[in-house]
């Protein structure tokens, strides 16, 4: 148990006589049943042992060395990763190189700048200029016109001064051609807090830090800075830290420390002692960093941090400001004690203080989103190595792999339920349908068009296993992912976003079923289970119609209101509300519910999520809704939470807080219908 709890044990020795007898690749087996979070770690630490370090660390990228190894025939390629941008780099290895101002020019990819980056890049070639053409992979198709010009120069005689960069994200239609022929630079951003904010003032200049005369300036420079390291490095934690994945990247902090210098020079000259919070949260909040986030529950943790770190109080003598203060480790602003101390120096010294490694508190997210880090690392992997295993050949037990597919297809088939009758439903519900009806028959067509779809592709399966019919791309696909254990892409596209693997994915398949059976032989659900349904929104919104209609609402003016009940399962619930419906099958991520004080608590160690009690769901009219001490709780359907296309989210429910919501914000607290 004491192994078990402990916080890094890859490291520890392993209880009894296994420490003496396990090899370095059976440790990382035993962590593979106890500790999943941890696999990551130690599989860099198996490799760092037995091939080296350089193999788990990103070297560090030398712009110089580049262009030393460059020619005027093979152009250099960055493939960016999130928060990185050469382009800053570049420029100030041209200005050293003697390549600065017109014998340096920049391009920003996109529709309608074919035909001037080929005229920029005739003229470079023949005049000996650095041509970058930034973001290529918005304009891949176009790229293959610009191989065709590399092959032309390649052929020819280019100016010995020409060098041409290229920076594109990782696309699988880049050209191959210009790969074979390019040099090949990958750009990762620094990792951790104390390299991000080291990172950042070495860009900045000692004169910029000089620019304004306002007494406040460079502490805000400072706040500036630790907040863009907090919103870079809170994106490494997945979903729990953004759901949506954003490039904030060097310019956002450019630009935000330019406002910085405009404002304040402005209060100073006008000798106004008052500090124009509010437009700086605005600017740097919502337009600077916040025009980069297209999710609103993204914009709402930026306008959160932007309250946490800016404002009168981080002045406060009386009661000093902490960005986070635990143990040893304190991060506060270090603000010069005399005029000779207000220079880059003193920064860069304190933060040269700081420790390496940082845990996610300061970013006021739980140690637990470590652990959903590290776990989703190492399940990544997982799927990779799986991906690489031969497909071919026989198993451990001394049967095929045609014989293990059709094996697991055989167990499905005999799983699989029976398809609902429509008409026969039709009739039995009449013909004055409530909108809840209208929901039932839509879901039972579409779970009816998953299970006609598994039928067919399992029967066909079958037969092409057995040499009756031919194997095509998409049976071929239906037997690789049975044989790995995976949901076939053409169930997928049938069923609701799930995470779950093959095996999880039936149990939750049949439970389905047991729901619309019940649904349809003995009416609807006292409590419903809201996983079970392919589209839960349109239940929601048939509450909604029903209850408007009954009370002649308007439509439009009509919300949801939820509260948590004091039942744990369904199963205890014995009567149907007077208004509204209770809805199970929900699970609380990045906090959980105390039952006695029903509220939002702290979540316990290793606890990732917790299941939540039947949730009350009431129709109301949105003017008669004052809400206080409560968190409005995103609910999504995975925990993939809500994507660039804001897929996934089903409804906001109301959690009873005795916390302030910020503190919510920034754990990231959610509401999922399933886990994987």
């Amino acid at each position: 148990q004491e192994w078990f709890d402990s916080d890094n044990p890859e490291s520890t020795n392993l209880p009894g006589r296994y420490e003496s007898s396990v090899t370095d690749f059976q440790r990382l087996l035993v962590l593979r049943c106890f500790r999943v979070d941890r696999v990551h770690r130690a599989v860099m630490n198996f490799v760092t042992a037995r091939m080296g370090e350089q193999y788990v660390t990103p070297p560090v990228v030398s712009f110089e060395g580049i262009f030393d190894q460059s020619t005027p025939f093979s152009p250099i390629v960055f493939i960016l990763s999130p928060g990185s941008d050469p382009a800053g780099e570049l420029g100030k290895l041209a200005e050293r190189s003697g390549f600065g101002g017109n014998r340096l020019k920049f391009l920003s990819m996109g529709q309608g700048q074919e035909k001037l980056a080929l005229t920029l890049l005739d003229t470079a070639v023949t005049r000996g200029q650095w041509l970058m053409l930034q973001n290529c992979h918005l304009l891949v198709r176009w790229l293959r016109d610009l191989e065709k010009a590399l092959e032309k120069i390649a052929s020819g005689k280019p100016h010995p001064d020409f060098r041409l960069w290229l920076t594109t994200a990782p696309t699988p239609e880049f050209p191959i051609g210009i790969l074979q022929r390019s040099l090949k630079v990958v750009t990762e951003p620094p990792n951790g807090l104390k390299l991000n904010l080291r990172n950042t003032y070495h860009r900045i200049t000692a004169a910029a830090m000089r620019q304004c005369p306002h007494p406040s300036f460079q502490p805000l420079v400072y706040v500036l800075a630790f907040f863009h390291a907090v919103v870079i490095e809170r994106r490494k934690y997945g979903k729990i830290g953004w759901n949506v994945s954003y490039d904030f990247n060097e310019s956002d902090f450019s630009v935000c420390m330019k406002i910085l210098e405009t404002y304040l020079t402005k209060a100073h000259d006008s000798g106004d002692t008052s500090i124009p919070w509010n437009s700086l949260k605005y600017l740097i909040g919502e337009v600077m960093y916040g025009g980069r986030a297209i999710d609103d529950f993204d914009r709402r943790v930026l306008n959160t941090y932007m309250n946490e770190y800016m404002g009168d109080f981080i002045f406060d003598t009386f009661q000093p400001f902490h960005f986070h203060c635990q143990g040893d480790v304190d991060y506060v602003i270090p603000i010069p004690k005399t005029e000779d101390e207000a220079n880059k120096d003193h920064y860069i010294e304190y933060i040269e203080s700081l420790p390496l490694a940082n845990t996610p508190d300061v970013f006021g997210l739980h140690p637990n989103a470590e652990i959903a880090y590290s776990t989703s690392a190492a399940r990544s992997m997982w799927l990779q190595l799986v991906e690489l295993q031969p497909q071919t050949g026989e198993l451990g037990a001394g049967i095929s792999r045609e014989e293990f597919i059709g094996r697991i297809a055989t167990d499905i088939q005999n799983k699989l339920p029976k398809t609902f009758e429509l008409d026969r439903v039709r009739k039995q519900l009449g013909t004055e349908l409530s909108p809840q009806s209208v929901v039932l028959l839509q879901e039972l067509e579409r779970f009816n068009k998953l299970l006609k779809k598994m039928a067919t592709s399992l029967s066909n399966l079958q037969k092409a296993l057995a040499g009756e019919v031919g194997m095509s791309n998409e049976l071929d696909e239906v037997a690789r992912s049975l044989f790995n254990g995976q949901i076939p892409s053409i169930w997928l596209s049938l069923a609701p976003a799930t995470l779950k693997n093959l095996g999880n994915w039936m149990i939750h398949l049949l439970k389905r079923n047991e729901q619309y059976y019940g649904w349809v032989n003995e009416g609807e659900p006292l409590v419903m289970w809201l996983s079970g349904l392919h589209i839960p929104e349109s239940y929601l919104t048939a509450l909604v119609q029903m209850t408007c209609r009954k009370n002649g609402w308007p439509l439009d003016k009509s919300t949801l209101y939820t509260n948590v009940t004091e039942w744990q399962t369904a199963e205890q619930v014995t009567e149907r509300p007077l208004s509204g419906c209770y809805v199970s099958g929900l699970y609380l991520e990045g906090a959980m519910w105390d039952m006695e004080r029903t509220c939002l608590k702290r979540s316990l160690p290793k606890q990732l999520i917790q299941d939540l009690p039947v949730l009350k769901v009431t129709p109301t009219e949105s003017h008669r809704l004052k809400l206080q001490n409560t968190f409005r709780t995103p609910v999504y359907t995975t925990a993939l939470r809500r994507n660039a296309m804001s897929v996934g989210l089903v409804f906001e429910g109301d959690l009873f807080t005795q916390d302030h919501e910020s503190h919510w914000t920034l754990q990231g607290v959610c509401l999922l219908l399933n886990t994987d």
